[in-house]
């Protein structure tokens, strides 16, 4: 099977990751799309996260019903912080059967060269791109390792999302009813 992996922190998942996910799974030769709840992003600020496990199920509720879009512990089980070439290695690893390849957004692409060991995710990974506002050209577009995906523009964020629950405003909409559901019955970013 071949397998794109959309890590996140979904600190809260939203529709946005949704439509990321479905088009990739639905719209491209992948057969399942594994949204990879990560701990703790080594290159965003601690702190900032709700509890992992409240995250991870806020995944499961929002693709309850989803077919081919399945949420993955994977990088709670190992040591953190979450460096993708590390996650990439143990899943291949623990299935080998299966083809990964890599989603991130075009924001990503241009900061790849700062991750650990990238060069060996370009040599040994296909990455589908889907696109982000401000990074239409990024550097490694060409590179053979590289698909730019016709991923609809999404500009919800979950910063987005935090703040207008801090502020008391309607998300409905932005978050699948079950998550926000779940976002009210633990009162989480208040």
């Amino acid at each position: 099977m071949k397998i794109g992996l959309l890590f996140g922190s979904f600190n809260p998942i939203h529709i946005g990751h949704l439509i990321i996910a479905n088009y990739m799974a639905n719209h491209t030769e992948l057969d399942k799309v594994w949204l990879v709840v990560t701990p703790q992003n080594p290159l965003k600020k601690y702190g900032s996260l709700i509890n992992t496990y409240d995250r991870l199920e806020m995944a499961r509720l929002a693709t309850d019903n989803a077919d081919n879009i399945e949420v993955s512990d994977a990088e709670l089980k190992l040591p953190q912080p979450s460096y993708t070439i590390d996650t990439l290695t143990h899943l291949k690893e623990k299935y080998p059967q299966h083809e990964f390849v890599l989603i991130m957004g075009s924001d990503n692409l241009a900061g790849l060269p700062k991750w650990k060991n990238y060069k060996l995710i370009l040599r040994d990974y296909q990455i589908y791109v889907y696109p982000r506002p401000g990074y239409e050209n990024a550097d490694l577009a060409s590179h053979p390792s590289v698909t730019i995906t016709m991923t609809p523009l999404m500009e919800l964020s979950a910063t987005f999302i935090r703040t207008a629950l801090a502020a008391k405003k309607n998300v409905q909409y932005f978050v699948p009813d079950a998550v926000l559901k779940f976002i009210e019955s633990k009162n989480l970013y208040r």
